[in-house]
């Protein structure tokens, strides 16, 4: 960085710097780290009668060492980026959308505690309750290499709410991960094969009702892919926004196709197919979230409806770089 005409080409220049500054951020809290465990020895040698204080007290230092840990894994091209987060209600009727806003809700939560950032840019409500589909963005550093663990179908078992009878039902949603491209990364689609469509963007009604039809949908007809952005008030911010969204979904494509050639030349079990259901949520007649691609469980389903994914995405993340999933 510091060589004469470093900054002739600014946008190599920009990226350096910002894998400069990522790199430092992780060195400087490696070696936050490894002071606070010379600490802790140093105060157990001192005095072995306070190791239950000392343990208590190093336990944010696990949490953060699995974070580094998780850091050496990931090898992908957009893993270190954003990422866009799509869910959509699968079989299930109402109790499907209302299951889509709860995975909704999880993902915030969770996306909140572990400090990315979050942007809802489209939501669908359902008919009667519930999400059709929502899309939201995750920024923050990995952000991508950490949330593709979550991309799959989700299942959950309960007693619907919206049955008279309360009998036990069961419901779908698809979650869909994709890195968020920046601008200037060329993904090249022929503006032939898009059809674009405006709508009247939902509000709360009253005086911030939408009177425009500033909404946009775009459909790739190739894939059959569809993106929609209703958070803008402009039409043309919308389509943008859309636009990237829908690049991102592209690179998706073909990173998974790239993930699953890798797979066969590990002669790895596919069980992450895009579609496969990775994850069962159930709520009744017992308790229990379990995991069907490292068969990870536990029984406070709560916590984990609350946002407490990352012990699940870990193992996930450790049993992806043994080649046991893809």
């Amino acid at each position: 960085m510091g060589e004469p005409g470093f900054w002739d080409d600014q946008q190599e220049a920009a990226r350096i710097s910002a894998e400069h500054a990522r790199l430092a951020k992780r060195l400087e809290r490696y070696e936050r780290l490894n002071r606070e465990y010379q600490d802790a020895q140093e105060l157990f040698a001192m005095d072995g009668g306070m190791a239950d204080e000392i343990e208590a007290s190093i336990l944010p230092l696990r949490r953060e060492l699995e974070r580094l840990q998780e850091d050496a894994l990931f090898d992908g091209e957009y893993d270190a980026g954003d990422a866009v987060v799509t869910v959509h209600a699968g079989t299930g009727g109402t109790d499907a959308q209302d299951w889509a806003e709860i995975l909704l809700r999880m993902y915030l939560r969770w996306a909140a505690d572990r400090g990315f950032e979050t942007e809802l840019v489209e939501a669908s409500p359902g008919e009667e309750a519930g999400l059709k589909s929502a899309t939201f963005t995750v920024r923050g550093e990995n952000a991508y290499g950490v949330t593709k663990a979550e991309r799959g179908v989700h299942r959950l078992v309960r007693q619907s709410p919206f049955d008279q009878a309360h009998r036990r039902h069961t419901s779908f949603a698809q979650v869909i991960v994709s890195p968020l491209l920046s601008d200037d990364v060329d993904v090249d689609i022929d503006e032939s094969d898009l059809r674009i469509d405006t709508y009247r963007a939902s509000g709360a009604g009253g005086q911030h009702v939408n009177k425009t039809d500033s909404a946009v949908r775009i459909t790739h007809l190739p894939s059959g892919i569809v993106v929609q952005c209703q958070n803008e008030r402009s039409q043309a911010s919308n389509k943008q926004t859309a636009l990237r969204i829908l690049k991102s979904r592209l690179a998706e494509i073909a990173e998974e196709r790239r993930e699953a050639a890798l797979a066969k030349e590990r002669c790895a079990s596919q069980q992450a197919d895009f579609g496969s259901q990775i994850r069962s949520y159930v709520l009744h007649p017992y308790q229990l979230v379990k995991d069907h691609r490292t068969e990870h469980e536990t029984g406070n389903t709560q916590a984990v409806l609350d946002g407490q994914l990352d012990e699940f995405i870990h193992e996930y993340l450790l049993a992806r770089a043994a080649g046991k999933v893809v």
